[in-house]
């Protein structure tokens, strides 16, 4: 144990955590500048009468069309100043908190790559990735150091690696490896890609594809990590990303990655970087500059967090039946792009008290992205189910019935039951149970 404490709090210079501030802090005001152009504000968080709130953040509201526009320019300037290093303690918390609380307004905006950059924010606000080459040492020379303690850029890799390799334990699953499943889905429709596209009519390219992708997420954290396989491990990086974001159509995430990997590489080549921006590298300062209580206090509370990080992936083991049908534990489980699953579904309300039934048209309350996410995730389902109930209950029906038809294809199945049809939603509450009222999910049907 004194080993180890005395490995991780070895000093090493500060130059990767603060070029991986700079580009990371980049990537996103460009990421915010670009979400706002294509008109996503107003789609995602302006436009729609209903949001898929999560359990204990219902109490976090859209602020109408002048306050989310407002939260979104203070997102992005926010991001600058981090990139920037400028006021970074106040601009890294804002840009943590405003994220995340965009993130939390709609589960159907779920994405794993917004997960992984409210994670990354969140770290940021409590490493000195300020003390180098930053505005903030600028204005305020005192503040400058060269080294930091091992564990504060660990903990940037640790996160980092753990995205790639939650990634690929998740795709050891018999639909990824041995059905290829989604990919003889996806790749076929992509023939008119340059170059390769050709190829993608064969199947073997499918699988190929599908056993390379867990084969590199399960190893790439290992190969970055060692000086001597790490410019090939990047150049795999490299075209991993390229070639997934062209394909996929992801947005920005293949990029964010790509730039964040370099935080692997050693100090020279920051230090590198640095000098060819005219930063300067010499500094007296060094892991002293830094208060004793956090020196001592940090790493156990990263410790602890970094815990929570690992067991979330597996909390899924905890319910039965088939996790991409039922999707309970599937979120913040670093579980990208692994199903095709489609599917529709039909509210059926019936008034009690006067026996009138009739069916909801999802379309006068959801907008079509969220329609899409709802109608194959039963804990949305459940959610609008009890929003129609708080709808009609305030236009003076007190007695009202609701059941949905929902049928889901999940990886090229034929359509099934994802709920059971006879089951009242509004007599069901959510909660960390498993969900008896999820129809099981039948193979090879």
């Amino acid at each position: 144990m004194k080993r180890f404490l005395t490995f991780i709090h070895q000093p090493v210079h500060i130059a990767p955590l603060a070029i991986f501030r700079i580009l990371f802090g980049a990537m996103m005001f460009f990421s915010i500048l670009r979400f706002a152009a294509k008109g996503w504000i107003y789609d995602l968080y302006v436009k729609p009468q209903f949001f898929f709130a999560y359990p204990g953040f219902e109490w976090l509201k859209p602020l109408g069309a002048s306050g989310m526009y407002f939260v979104f320019a203070a997102l992005a300037l926010s991001f600058l100043m981090v990139m920037l290093g400028l006021f970074y303690r106040v601009s890294s918390v804002a840009a943590f908190l405003l994220f995340t609380y965009v993130e939390l307004l709609d589960r159907s905006n779920y994405l794993n790559h917004y997960y992984f950059i409210s994670i990354v924010s969140f770290l940021l606000c409590f490493l000195p990735a300020h003390r180098f080459f930053s505005l903030d040492v600028k204005r305020k020379p005192s503040l400058k150091i060269t080294h930091i303690p091992f564990w504060m850029t660990a903990a940037i890799k640790l996160q980092l690696g753990m995205v790639y390799f939650f990634a690929g334990v998740a795709k050891i699953n018999y639909d990824w490896l041995f059905n290829a499943m989604p990919l003889q889905l996806w790749l076929p429709p992509r023939q008119d890609m340059p170059l390769i596209g050709f190829l993608f009519k064969y199947t073997g390219v499918a699988y190929f594809f599908s056993w390379f992708g867990c084969i590199y997420d399960l190893t790439i954290p290992f190969f970055l990590c060692f000086r001597k396989t790490r410019p090939w491990a990047y150049f795999f990086v490299i075209v991993f990303h390229v070639l997934t974001g062209m394909l996929f159509y992801i947005g920005m995430f293949p990029y964010i990655m790509i730039v964040s990997t370099l935080v692997f590489f050693g100090e020279e080549f920051h230090l590198k970087v640095i000098s060819f921006f005219g930063g300067n590298q010499l500094s007296n300062n060094k892991i002293n500059a830094l208060p004793t209580l956090k020196m001592t206090l940090l790493p156990v509370f990263l410790s602890i967090f970094f815990f929570i990080q690992i067991l979330l992936p597996f909390r899924y083991i905890l319910y039965p039946g088939k996790l991409f049908w039922h999707e309970e534990g599937y979120r913040f489980s670093w579980r990208v792009m692994l199903m095709e699953k489609g599917g529709y579904a039909v509210f059926k309300l019936k008034d009690k008290d006067s026996g009138r039934k009739w069916e909801v048209k999802n379309y006068d309350f959801l907008t079509p992205v969220q329609e899409k996410m709802m109608s194959t995730q039963p804990d949305m389902l459940l959610q609008f189910a009890h929003f129609l109930e708080a709808k009609y209950h305030k236009e003076g029906i007190r007695n009202l019935e609701i059941k949905v038809e929902c049928y889901v294809t999940l990886n090229g199945s034929s359509s099934q039951l994802l709920i059971d049809p006879e089951v009242d939603l509004t007599q069901i509450e959510e909660g960390l149970g498993s969900r008896k009222w999820v129809l099981p999910f039948r193979e090879n049907e």
